[in-house]
């Protein structure tokens, strides 16, 4: 199944979901292997270190330092990867508001981490621009 790219569609069908728990991003040295027990939800390897982002009670309890205790919003859409605009139309709006964010671009679905304390308005920001006018 190929993912929708009419920008107008994307934005109407949406349908933000936001996932329970904190996320949060921590780095470990490029050589050393990602454990198992982090099962992190993404991963992504920078000349610096690999990024990872997991729930925050995985690192705490594993020890690693972490920033941007975050919430998830799946954007439910599926979105094609050559799809222009979408996630611009929505940071712009969020950035507006003055929420942070950092997307993630899946195979099927556009993702958002975005403040804990600002969760709530960003989806209630979401929810607005896929609102018929």
């Amino acid at each position: 199944m190929t993912g929708e790219r009419d920008l107008d569609v994307l934005l109407k069908h949406m349908k933000p979901e936001l996932r329970p728990g904190i996320f949060v991003f921590c780095t470990i040295p490029t050589d050393r292997p990602v454990s198992a027990a982090l099962n992190p939800l993404l991963t992504f390897r920078e000349q610096e270190g690999t990024t990872l982002v997991i729930p925050r009670e995985v690192a705490e309890a594993a020890g690693l330092t972490h920033a941007f205790e975050s919430r998830l919003i799946t954007l439910t859409v599926h979105s094609a990867l050559n799809a222009v605009g979408f996630l611009a139309a929505i940071t712009a709006r969020l950035a507006a508001a003055g929420i942070s964010v950092n997307a993630v671009s899946a195979f099927h679905h556009d993702h958002l981490f975005v403040p804990d304390d600002k969760a709530d308005e960003a989806m209630a920001l979401l929810q607005s621009m896929s609102e018929p006018n």
